[in-house]
């Protein structure tokens, strides 16, 4: 005999009584069989309810041969009765993932005669595989229905049919099925077979919002929130935008080309900014003609301009072409010969004395180094 599942009978029961037929040690914790209970197990891609039995904290819950295993921190008298009580913005959470994912699947698979061949409730989002390309406008038109859908408060319908009822109804299932099949039909949107919890009224779903529609493994995987999920991510992601609007002194539906101007701003400057460096980096090199093996300071530049500016006085000083750019204690450095020469073994004492990381070959390196411009010369001193 197995265990009553009062989620069944009522999936919005958050208080119970049971009996406590077993507790069994598992490692750390302790796996409680009931005789019955409202505490949904682990299952069709729905996580488990968490709570509490007695007052002892339910960590998670399983299912196996019919027993549902409440896995609690502490141990519970056997033959003893519980309260037990479910932690309900957990499971009414879960509830509406779950019923959301029913409506917008049913929508996406009648409309594009394809199949939803993977889905996980995890955390933070709930992802959602199916077997055909949906474009992203294609993804909005079936929220929007699937919205439309919950604004209009339909009651959906759970059934158990007999094998011969079974044979005569359309419904989803994503794996060959034995056993009494559970039927739960939101009407006019999906008729599935499914163990988990499920709202009474779409309504109760709130909300559906669609945040990424991506190619994968021949189709597609979409990323979704419902419920309370949504509205806090909508929220979070409107008083961001406000901010930014703030910001940029824009209203907040103008952003998007406030952004657009200030890249374009930005773009215009970095250009501008490339244009003086190649200036400043063609006189530097001009004063290092003929001079040989040369060590040059400058201000902090980019990464990319200290690779620049050596290469350019590697071209007039005939010799090695030692950049440092930054200022006393932190430097960027980019060393480069003149005629390709081996520099592994410059630049390896290099970073001992100086402090420094980084490496190169085929006459050219590059790394960082912790040292005064007072240290760095009086290495390249030394060197010669």
């Amino acid at each position: 005999m197995g265990t009553e599942k009062l989620y069944y009978a009522d999936p919005f029961l958050k208080d119970f009584t049971a009996k406590v037929l077993s507790c069994d040690a598992v490692k750390t914790s302790w796996a409680v069989v009931l005789d019955q209970t409202a505490f949904y197990p682990e299952g069709g891609g729905q996580p488990a309810d968490q709570g509490s039995l007695g007052g002892v904290n339910v960590l998670d819950v399983h299912e196996k041969d019919g027993l549902v295993f409440h896995i609690c921190e502490k141990p519970v008298e056997i033959g003893e009765t519980v309260m037990g009580r479910i932690d309900w913005s957990r499971r009414f959470d879960h509830m509406q993932q779950h019923s959301g994912e029913h409506i917008l699947s049913g929508i996406l698979c009648e409309t594009y005669r394809c199949d939803n061949v993977g889905f996980h409730m995890g955390a933070d989002t709930v992802t959602i595989d199916y077997n055909t390309d949906i474009s992203w406008e294609q993804a909005l038109e079936a929220e929007r229905r699937a919205n439309d859908y919950i604004y209009a408060d339909v009651p959906i319908e759970i059934t158990y049919p007999s094998r011969e009822e079974l044979t005569s109804i359309d419904y989803r299932s994503k794996k060959e099925l034995t056993g009494q099949v559970r039927i739960v039909r939101f009407p006019g949107a999906d008729c599935c077979a499914c163990c988990g919890t499920h709202v009474q009224h779409s309504g109760q779903v709130g909300l559906i919002k669609i945040l990424s529609c991506q190619t994968f493994r021949g189709g597609v995987r979409m990323e979704i929130l419902c419920g309370r999920r949504a509205l806090d991510y909508l929220s979070k992601t409107w008083e961001q935008n406000r901010a930014v609007g703030q910001r940029l002194s824009v209203k907040v539906f103008d952003t998007s080309a406030a952004v657009e101007r200030l890249e374009a701003e930005l773009n215009a400057s970095k250009a501008r900014q490339t244009q003086l460096e190649d200036e400043l980096f063609f006189r530097v090199a001009a004063e290092q003609t003929g001079k040989g093996d040369v060590v040059v300071f400058q201000s902090s530049l980019r990464t990319d301009g200290v690779r620049k500016l050596a290469d350019a006085v590697s071209r007039t000083c005939g010799g090695l072409a030692a950049v440092f750019a930054g200022e006393d204690g932190q430097y960027q450095y980019a060393l480069i010969r003149a005629d390709g020469g081996d520099i592994s073994p410059l630049v390896k004492s290099l970073n001992a004395a100086l402090r420094g990381r980084g490496g190169g070959r085929s006459g050219f390196a590059q790394g960082s180094v912790q040292s005064d411009k007072s240290e760095i010369e009086a290495f390249f001193k030394a060197s010669r």
